[in-house]
C-alpha cells in the first residue's frame, strides 16, 4: 500500500485509520507535495520534540511574516530567557487568583442567552466566543476596546488557516497585524513600572536575574498567544464537550465527581489532539523507526497519530478517563504521557491557561445544563487538517436551575 496522501479528502475527513497504515506500513516516508518527511510513532514524535536535533526553525517561513520572531522559532540562550522571564504569570496559582472570576464570569454571560431554552449550538453561541473575550479579559483591555479586539483576531485566525492563499485573507490578516501592534506597543510601555493584574502588566513587570522582557518581546508573545491561542481553545472544547456526550456514562460519573475534570480533559486531548500537526527541522541526520532522515530537512510530526499509537496506549481509539497510561497529574506539563501540546522545551508555554479555561467552561455549562444529547442524535464529525474539530454542536438539554 502506498504511504496515505495527508492532503487527500480521505485524510481530511478521518486521518485515524490513515495513521494506523502510517504507523504499521510507512513510519517514515517522503511526502513530496508538503516536501517534507513524517513521523506518526509514538516515540518518533516525542523524539522529535525533545531532542536537539530537531529544531523549531519551520516556523521561520510560517510565522514570521505575521507575528515576527516569537519564542516558538527561539532555541539556546535566547528561548531560555523569554521562556523564564513568561513563565511565572502562566503558573496554575497566579491563573486562578488573577484571571479566574474573570474568565468564569464571560463564561456565565455566554450561557445565559441559551440556558433556559433547552437547545443550543454550542460553537457558535459559546465556543467561538469564549476564547477571544477571555484573550481580551486577561490582557486587560477595556471593554470598549474588545469589539475591535475580536475582528483583529478573527483576521489573524483566518490569516493562519488560509492554506489556499486567499489574497483578501492574506490583506486582512497583515493589515491586522499592524493594527494590533500599534495598539498594544503603547498599552505595554503605559504598564511599565506599574504593576497590575493583567497579562501585559504583568509580563511588563517581570524580571528574572535583573533582566526583564522588551516591549517588542511582550507584543510579539501577545501576538502569539491570539494566534496560537484562541482556535486551539476553541477546538479543545468543541471535541471535549462532544466526547463526553458520546460517552454518557463518563459525563455522568464526572458530574458527581468533578474532580476528575482534569482527568477527562487530559483524555480527551490524547483521544482527539485539537492541533494534529507541527512541523520541525532536523540539524543534522537523525535515526528514527523507518530509517536515517537526513540533516536540514523538513519534518512533519503527526501528535494526532503519536497520541493514538497502540505502541504507547492501551486500545487507543477508545475514550476513557480512567485509562492507566495516562498519568493526569502531568498530562498539562512537559512531562505529559500525551503529545497534544508538544514536548519539551517548545512544550506549549500557554498550556495551564488552556486547562483553565476549558476546565472553567465546561464547569459552567455542566451547572447550567443536564440530560445533554446530540441533537442530531449522532456525534458530529471533526473538521480540518492539522487544527481538527466539530464545526457545529447541536445539543439539546434540560435546564438546571440555580
Amino acid at each position: 500500500m502506498n504511504a496515505p496522501d495527508i492532503f487527500s479528502p480521505a485524510f481530511i475527513a478521518d486521518p485515524y485509520p490513515l495513521y494506523r497504515t502510517m504507523r504499521d506500513d510507512h513510519p517514515l516516508y517522503f511526502h513530496v507535495a508538503a516536501k517534507a518527511h513524517v513521523l506518526s510513532r509514538y516515540n518518533d514524535v516525542r523524539l522529535a520534540t525533545t531532542s536537539a536535533e530537531f529544531t523549531t526553525q519551520s516556523y521561520a517561513t510560517q510565522l514570521e511574516p505575521l507575528l515576527g520572531l516569537t519564542i516558538i522559532q527561539l532555541d539556546g540562550a535566547d528561548h531560555a530567557r523569554q521562556r523564564r522571564l513568561l513563565a511565572a504569570p502562566f503558573r496554575t496559582d497566579n491563573i486562578r487568583a488573577s484571571f479566574g472570576a474573570a474568565i468564569a464570569a464571560h463564561a456565565e454571560r455566554l450561557i445565559a442567552g441559551f440556558r433556559e431554552r433547552g437547545e443550543v449550538e454550542l460553537v457558535a453561541e459559546f465556543i467561538a466566543a469564549y476564547p477571544v473575550g477571555v484573550l481580551a479579559a486577561i490582557l486587560g483591555l477595556p471593554p470598549q476596546d474588545r469589539d475591535q479586539f475580536r475582528t483583529w483576531y478573527t483576521a489573524l485566525l483566518r490569516f493562519g488557516l488560509n492554506l489556499v492563499g486567499d489574497p483578501e485573507v492574506t490583506r486582512a490578516g497583515l493589515s491586522a497585524r499592524d493594527a494590533l501592534d500599534a495598539y498594544l506597543h503603547p498599552v505595554v510601555a503605559a504598564h511599565r513600572g506599574r504593576p497590575g493584574a493583567s497579562l501585559l502588566a504583568m509580563l511588563a513587570n517581570s524580571e528574572v536575574d535583573g533582566q526583564q522582557l522588551s516591549d517588542d518581546e511582550i507584543v510579539r508573545f501577545g501576538m502569539l498567544m491570539i494566534f496560537a491561542g484562541g482556535e486551539t481553545v476553541e477546538k479543545t472544547l468543541a471535541t471535549f464537550m462532544r466526547n463526553l456526550v458520546a460517552h454518557p456514562e463518563q459525563l455522568a460519573e464526572l458530574r458527581e465527581r468533578p474532580e476528575l475534570m482534569s482527568r477527562a480533559l487530559a483524555e480527551s486531548m490524547r483521544y482527539t489532539a485539537p492541533t494534529h500537526m507541527i512541523p520541525r527541522r532536523t540539524c543534522s541526520a537523525v535515526q528514527v523507526s523507518g530509517g536515517e532522515i537526513p540533516a536540514d530537512t523538513e519534518v512533519l510530526c503527526f501528535l494526532g497519530s503519536a497520541n493514538r499509537d497502540e505502541r504507547r496506549f492501551a486500545q487507543p481509539d477508545r475514550f476513557d478517563m480512567h485509562r492507566a497510561d495516562l498519568d493526569s497529574d502531568r498530562a498539562f506539563s512537559a512531562a505529559a504521557d500525551h503529545l497534544a501540546f508538544g514536548a519539551g522545551r517548545h512544550f506549549c508555554i500557554g498550556a495551564m491557561l488552556a486547562k483553565f479555561e476549558v476546565e472553567v467552561a465546561m464547569g459552567c455549562l455542566l451547572r447550567a445544563m443536564y440530560d445533554i444529547r446530540f441533537a442530531d442524535n449522532a456525534p458530529p464529525p471533526d473538521f480540518g487538517l492539522f487544527l481538527r474539530g466539530p464545526t457545529s454542536l447541536k445539543l439539546r438539554y434540560r435546564p438546571m436551575h440555580r
